[in-house]
């Protein structure tokens, strides 16, 4: 088996769009999904936006994805982890670490830090960052929806 990783370019704006639709309905969240194809082209001709895809074999088999942001707490950038995602039929064969890394050598030369949240009943994502030698902090994740603040705004 041979596992490619390269990075996204505007023409994979509609697979990437397709796995993170995955991804989302994995998590009871595809809802909330509103990107369209046309936003993603957009992301992956930022340089701040970076996504990765690996391929096993030839077959697209997941992708991770990233946002180069400044880090305020350190007074430099960091690599913000936005999504890791492997297709069903190609977990557990090395395809996550692969992408792990491939983001970590995107990360090395400036010596960037890569942070990233988890959900709490991810178990199997628990083990898998640990096993990279991630230092796992919990810490609730907040969202202010423009309607949100938006009615807050308004009283």
């Amino acid at each position: 088996m041979s596992i490619e990783i390269r990075r996204a370019e505007t023409a994979d704006a509609e697979t990437v769009l397709t796995m993170l639709g995955e991804l989302a309905a994995y998590q009871d969240q595809r809802a909330y999904v509103t990107a369209e194809v046309a936003d993603w082209e957009e992301f992956l001709d930022r340089p701040d936006v970076i996504v990765l895809i690996a391929s096993v074999d030839g077959a697209v088999a997941g992708y991770v994805s990233a946002l180069r942001r400044p880090y305020l707490w350190v007074g430099g950038d960091q690599l913000a982890l936005d999504d890791l995602y492997v297709r069903k039929p190609f977990r557990d064969v090395g395809v996550g670490r692969q992408l792990m890394l491939a983001l970590a050598r995107i990360a090395l030369p400036e010596r960037l830090p890569i942070g990233w949240g988890l959900r709490l009943e991810n178990t199997a994502g628990y083990r898998f960052y640990e096993r990279l030698g991630a230092r796992l902090v919990t810490k609730t994740a907040a969202s202010w929806s423009a309607d949100a603040y938006e009615r807050q705004l308004s009283e």
